[in-house]
């Protein structure tokens, strides 16, 4: 489908040289009456309502204690950083903070970026040769080596949870 000035011109059309009435013209056109209405009305569609921004009561008091715990983060450690978890553990625990995980999560998500965080990216281990690769062996219970291939140890790359797989 077009946009939506090219429905309601197509509307308005059909209703000055077919005569179709209103029910009609929404079935016709897959609209809600409503639309056809509107369209009737005006050749142009009305501005769409932009949602109005509401303040975060839950999060509000506690975004400037989250924000100190981030920018203290910048500076330490990879493993010692606060997860979303983590803080919403804290603001529950520490602060009495009745918020939603989630609610947590969507701001901090959020203010990484803004704030320039990068995500982690984990280096090869010297067990692993090295280059991304980990090697499995057949033994009980290990499902990942033989979907690959039935026989004896086999280089795999875990990539988004699937093993890829070339033989050795």
């Amino acid at each position: 489908m077009g946009s939506r000035v090219e429905l309601f011109e197509k509307i308005r059309r059909d209703h000055d040289r077919e005569g179709l009435s209103i029910r009609a013209l929404a079935r016709r056109h897959g609209v809600h009456r409503r639309a056809v209405r509107q369209a009737l009305e005006s050749a142009l569609p009305p501005e769409r309502k932009r949602p109005e921004s509401h303040p975060a009561p839950a999060s509000g008091p506690y975004r400037e204690l989250i924000d100190s715990w981030l920018i203290a983060d910048r500076s330490a450690p990879v493993k010692q950083r606060h997860t979303a978890k983590r803080v919403y553990e804290r603001l529950r625990d520490e602060h009495g903070a009745q918020v939603a995980e989630t609610t947590v999560r969507d701001y901090m998500r959020r203010r990484r970026r803004e704030l320039g965080f990068t995500v982690g990216v984990l280096p090869a281990g010297p067990r692993s040769g090295g280059d991304g690769r980990g090697r499995l062996g057949r033994g009980e219970g290990d499902h990942r080596s033989r979907a690959c291939d039935r026989g004896a140890v086999l280089d795999a790359v875990v990539l988004f949870g699937r093993v890829l797989c070339d033989g050795v």
